[in-house]
């Protein structure tokens, strides 16, 4: 008899767990949208933990109806193959930098102009002020939505032929840059020879000597291990190219007015989020890259005023209609 009341005992609780297991399930909502969202750089990289971030507050404030999916590593195609398939709807997600973005919105260009910032907190001053609220809107009426700010630190020049401490040293380097013609421009204004090369192909082409340097911020230099191959890194913070959030106009129109709020607030505070993340890590890529026997230079106050005269021409060709907003710019640095 008490063998029988066993089972029985054991058969009531394990009913009790299914009808407890099928009515969880019955409040988990199916999601509604299934979002992809682009991303070019490693898993552990700022800008990508920043866009799982994204996806975990969307996911969170909206019961799960919405969810996003970030593919990274460039599983999605380089930035500017990107940014085409989110015109045609193809990606509804990403976050790209200024310099893919600005080949089709050239009043982007203000905003990477070369020395234009004294440092981080100049240009983060520009960018959650009116300033930066207005270069988002830039985007109204194109196939994108801007949703956010994302840091990408400062850029500096590397190479593997020799330690670059004046505008001298720059001549016939062959530099690699990212397509924009901006980069291009400001490249060879400084003696150099700009060779356009996709991110991904940096590494091989340092190594087979197809260019002798490239420029970039401390942690896309460490990350993608070019320290291995190029072994001097001279800081003259000659551009610093704030990245934004992005969400296909498409996917955009398909959200109710409520959904497309929560959207803009999750991607402001994984904005943040993404920040605080990047400054730990380019203090992580620094120590990694002075312990790998780097040469590096700090160019002088001196030295950078040069680099600075050399690229006048850059801002005459690219900001000559908005040279009043590149005054404002500078005056705000100084306040």
């Amino acid at each position: 008899m008490k063998k029988i009341g066993l089972g029985i005992a054991l058969i009531i609780i394990i009913t009790i767990i299914a009808i407890i297991q099928n009515n969880e399930k019955q409040n988990v909502l199916e999601p509604e949208y299934v979002f992809t969202y682009a991303e070019n750089q490693p898993e552990n990289y700022p800008t990508t933990l920043g866009g799982h971030k994204f996806a975990e507050l969307v996911e969170e404030r909206t019961n799960g109806r919405i969810k996003i999916m970030v593919q990274a590593e460039g599983i999605l195609g380089d930035e500017k193959a990107v940014i085409q398939q989110m015109q045609f709807g193809g990606i509804d997600f990403t976050r790209a930098s200024l310099s893919t973005l600005s080949e089709s919105n050239p009043k982007l260009n203000v905003l990477q102009m070369p020395y234009l910032y004294q440092d981080s907190k100049h240009m983060w001053k520009v960018l959650e002020g009116e300033i930066g609220d207005e270069f988002l809107n830039s985007f109204a009426g194109s196939d994108l939505v801007a949703l956010s700010w994302y840091e990408a630190g400062a850029r500096n020049f590397y190479n593997t032929k020799r330690p670059i401490k004046s505008l001298e040293d720059m001549s016939g380097l062959r530099i690699r840059v990212q397509e924009s013609d901006l980069m291009i421009d400001m490249v060879e204004a400084l003696g150099a020879v700009a060779v356009p090369i996709v991110y991904d192909d940096v590494y091989s082409a340092l190594e087979t000597d197809v260019i002798d340097g490239a420029e970039n911020n401390w942690p896309s230099y460490e990350i993608k291990s070019h320290y291995e191959v190029a072994k001097y890194y001279t800081v003259d913070e000659h551009t610093r190219v704030p990245e934004v959030q992005l969400c296909a106009k498409s996917t955009w129109d398909k959200l109710s007015t409520e959904d497309q709020e929560i959207i803009s607030e999750c991607a402001k505070e994984s904005a943040l989020y993404e920040r605080a993340l990047w400054i730990e890590r380019e203090k992580q890529s620094q120590k990694i890259i002075s312990e790998n026997g780097v040469e590096v230079v700090v160019l002088s106050a001196e030295e950078k005023e040069r680099f600075r005269e050399a690229v006048t021409k850059v801002y005459e060709e690219y900001c000559g209609d908005y040279m009043d907003m590149i005054e404002q710019i500078i005056k705000e640095g100084t306040q």
